[in-house]
C-alpha cells in the first residue's frame, strides 16, 4: 500500500509540476484547450492542465528576416538581382498562431513575391535612386497582407542590387564619360578667365602711359640672371613707334 501511496503521490506531482509554464517577458502564450483556443497568457508564472491543455509561446520582439535574392526584370528590360530585409513584429499573438502555420516562413514568402511584383515596375535608373520609395511601396504591400497574421511590418530595406557584368562595364564607360566632360567644362572656364584677366591687363598697360616699359624692363630683369647664355638686344620705344608709324604709311600708298 506504502508503495502506491508514493506513486500515486509522485505522479501527482509530475503532473502538477508538468502544468506550471514561465512566461519570459518578451512572449506571450496561448493556450489551446483540447484544440480550442481558450484565452492569452501574460509574462510571468502560468499554469496549465497538462494533457487537456497546450501552451503556445510566441515571440513579441521585433525579429528581422531576410528576404533571399530575387531575379527580376526592370520596366526597361534589364535583368538584376535585388535582396532585402524584412523587420516585424507579432502584435496578435493569438492571430499569428491560428491563422497560419508559420507566420515568420508566410511573411517572408509575401515579401519575397512583393519585392518582386515592385521592383519590376521601375526602370533601372529609378531602381538604383528611389530605393526608399521602393522599400516604402513593398512594406504597404507586405504589411496589409500580413495584418490579418497579427504581424506588424515595421520596415522593409533593400540591401544590395545587382547587375549584370556587361551594364556594370557600361556604366563605368558612362561614368567615365561623365566625368571627362566635367573636367574639359572646368578647364574651358579656366582658360577663359585667364584670358579675360589677360585681355583686362593689356587694356589698363595699353591706357597707362610708360606701363610697357615697366614691363619691359621688369622682363628683361626677369631673363637677365644667366648673362653668359643669352644676349640682350634693347631698343627704344619711339624707334619701335617709328618704324610701325613707317610700315602703317607704305601700307597706305
Amino acid at each position: 500500500m506504502e508503495v502506491l501511496l508514493w506513486i500515486i503521490i509522485i505522479t501527482v506531482v509530475i503532473f502538477i509540476l508538468g502544468g506550471i509554464k514561465v512566461i519570459n517577458q518578451y512572449e506571450r502564450g496561448v493556450v489551446l484547450t483540447l484544440g480550442r483556443f481558450t484565452g492569452l497568457r501574460d509574462p510571468g508564472l502560468r499554469i496549465v492542465i497538462p494533457i487537456f491543455q497546450r501552451l503556445i509561446r510566441v515571440d513579441i520582439r521585433s525579429m528581422p528576416i531576410d528576404v533571399a535574392k530575387q531575379e527580376i526584370i526592370t520596366k526597361d528590360n534589364v535583368t538584376a538581382g535585388v535582396d532585402a530585409i524584412v523587420y516585424f513584429r507579432v502584435i496578435n499573438a493569438p492571430k499569428a498562431v491560428l491563422e497560419t502555420t508559420n507566420y515568420v516562413y508566410a511573411t517572408s514568402q509575401f515579401a519575397q513575391a512583393a519585392l518582386r511584383d515592385v521592383t519590376g515596375n521601375f526602370e533601372l535608373d529609378e531602381l538604383l535612386s528611389k530605393r526608399e520609395e521602393i522599400s516604402q511601396q513593398i512594406k504597404e504591400i507586405v504589411d496589409a497582407q500580413t495584418d490579418q497574421w497579427g504581424i506588424d511590418v515595421e520596415a522593409v530595406k533593400i540591401q544590395n542590387i545587382e547587375l549584370p557584368q556587361d551594364m556594370k562595364r557600361a556604366m563605368a564607360k558612362q561614368a567615365e564619360a561623365e566625368r571627362e566632360r566635367r573636367s574639359n567644362i572646368i578647364n574651358a572656364e579656366g582658360e577663359r578667365a585667364a584670358a579675360e584677366t589677360l585681355a583686362e591687363a593689356a587694356r589698363i598697360i595699353a591706357s597707362t602711359p610708360g606701363a610697357l616699359n615697366l614691363r619691359t624692363l621688369n622682363t628683361i630683369e626677369r631673363i637677365s640672371t644667366e648673362p653668359s647664355q643669352k644676349t640682350t638686344m634693347l631698343f627704344p620705344i619711339e624707334l619701335i613707334d617709328a618704324v610701325r608709324d613707317i610700315g602703317t604709311g607704305l601700307n597706305k600708298k
